[in-house]
């Protein structure tokens, strides 16, 4: 890759468009935003216009352009974006209404419906996953049975990076990694399920061709490369050099991601955490996500100091010795996915007293999350996965205090990575690969991801949050509304 060459990567995202432009060696030589804003007709909805997504995608390239300007020759572009969104189009490719989004929660009648209808065992066996609100073959009954004058007209499905694609390149297509998290992929085979497709009444002429996510899924009108790209926890692991079975990939986002590279497919046989294909061919996945994560830490300082800088909060909470002396926080603000997959799971402090502050709970939130966090960990080591170390992102990976909370809780020493771009970075190691600067996905990680940072797990904690855990597993039941007890 000479110097003047220059990679791009687009994430797709719920808020907005962030891009990245890459030089030699993986430098970051450009960043840029774009936002725009979600909407919620209802309580429990969630969509967007996918006209501002190529909006804020025509506005981030031109502004990384413009940061460039003669700086470098664009080589490749990758994608990567929110996953399970829906997108309709017509026969004319035009777009039918508002995406759904993967937050949307109205299709729980259809989840249940694609689990008689295939059998929950089956289901699993086929997709590596049991139906969930939030992935995209339930939106497409919902359809079907409310908007029937619209699931009439469809002639084309895609996800939201997909339909950027389309504009890009004029190209309908999508990845293996995206496409694991519709419901309609056969994960072990890497193909579009004949089953799962029949059995539901969805033509599988809807959907687009599926390819392996370094593959070049078109060009856009300069001739440059596209990847085909990949779903956004994919393409941040590949952001942060997970390709290959090794260290995890541990996310501290809104949400909390742990996520491990599998050589084989393999998956739980209730469906606790995923089982997708992963951006690197001939590779799988499993990933366990918990729903509030750093999104329980602004919820706390929301609620009781609203304005406060994160530091703040944090600095109270150093003050506190593991354990916060009995006080727990399970953090299931909105429902918990994994290892419960309880949408009607609530969040608690437990062990409250009048020695507690706000440190106090600051503390006991970091430690919650942490909890969570080993969950996921556990049902991975229940699949084989054994890592020694794990990559962490995220907002929450700014505080120094939370990473060594989580390291302990986990038993794996953290390792940070020099580029924070998230998966915008690794859409952009895809456009390497896509414009043939680098020969593979592991070649591109070699070149660019580099380790700037290490935070240890801290033996004087270990016996406390042993036991911290413990506490924090027995009390999930008690929480249950009282209908399902």
């Amino acid at each position: 890759m000479s110097s003047a060459q220059v990679l791009v990567g687009l994430d797709v995202g719920t808020t907005g468009v962030k891009g990245v432009a890459i030089g030699a060696g993986g430098e970051v030589a450009a960043r840029a935003e774009a936002a725009y804003e979600l909407s919620i007709p209802r309580p429990g909805w969630a969509e967007q216009d996918p006209e501002d997504w190529w909006r804020a995608s025509e506005e981030v390239l031109a502004s990384l352009s413009e940061q460039l300007e003669s700086g470098g020759t664009l080589a490749g572009i990758g994608l990567s974006g929110q996953m399970h969104g829906l997108v309709c189009l017509d026969a004319e490719r035009r777009v039918l209404r508002p995406a759904i989004l993967w937050n949307d929660q109205r299709t729980g009648e259809e989840c249940a419906e694609i689990e008689r209808t295939i059998g929950l065992e089956r289901l699993i066996e086929l997709t590596g996953n049991r139906a969930l609100p939030g992935f995209t073959a339930p939106k497409l009954l919902w359809l079907r049975s409310h908007e029937p004058d619209i699931y009439a007209r469809i002639r084309h499905v895609l996800l939201p990076k997909d339909y950027v694609r389309l504009r890009l390149t004029g190209e309908l297509a999508t990845d293996a990694a995206d496409a694991s998290g519709t419901l309609l992929f056969d994960v072990a085979r890497r193909v579009w399920s004949e089953e799962v497709l029949e059995a539901l009444e969805i033509p599988v002429e809807w959907l687009p061709r599926v390819l392996e996510s370094p593959e070049v899924s078109g060009l856009t009108e300069a001739g440059v490369p596209v990847a085909a790209g990949a779903g956004d926890q994919q393409a941040g692991a590949l952001g942060v050099g997970v390709v290959r079975p090794g260290p995890l990939s541990v996310v501290l986002g809104t949400s909390g991601v742990v996520f491990a590279a599998l050589d084989h497919y393999a998956c739980d046989r209730e469906a606790r955490v995923h089982a997708f294909c992963h951006a690197v061919p001939g590779v799988w996945e499993a990933m366990g996500v918990m729903l509030s994560a750093a999104g329980s830490l602004r919820w706390l300082r929301d609620a009781l100091a609203p304005g406060a800088v994160y530091e703040q909060l944090t600095s109270g909470a150093a003050r506190w010795q593991p354990g916060v002396e009995g006080l727990s926080f399970l953090p299931y603000l909105q429902g918990e996915r994994t290892p419960h997959a309880d949408p009607h799971a609530r969040g608690a402090f437990v062990g409250l007293s009048l020695v507690h502050d706000r440190g106090a709970l600051v503390r006991a939130v970091l430690e919650g999350v942490a909890y969570g966090l080993r969950d996921s960990l556990e049902l991975l080591r229940d699949l084989g996965v054994e890592p020694e170390s794990a990559r962490v992102s995220g907002g929450g990976a700014r505080s120094r205090l939370w990473l060594e909370i989580v390291a302990s809780v986990l038993g794996l020493p953290l390792e940070l990575t020099a580029v924070e771009e998230g998966a915008a970075y690794g859409a952009a190691l895809l456009g390497g690969v896509a414009a043939g600067v680098f020969s593979g996905a592991e070649e591109a990680v070699e070149a660019c991801v580099r380790v700037r940072d290490l935070v240890q797990p801290n033996p004087d904690w270990r016996e406390t949050y042993e036991h911290g855990y413990a506490r924090f597993r027995a009390l999930y039941p008690a929480l249950r509304p009282l209908e399902q007890m």
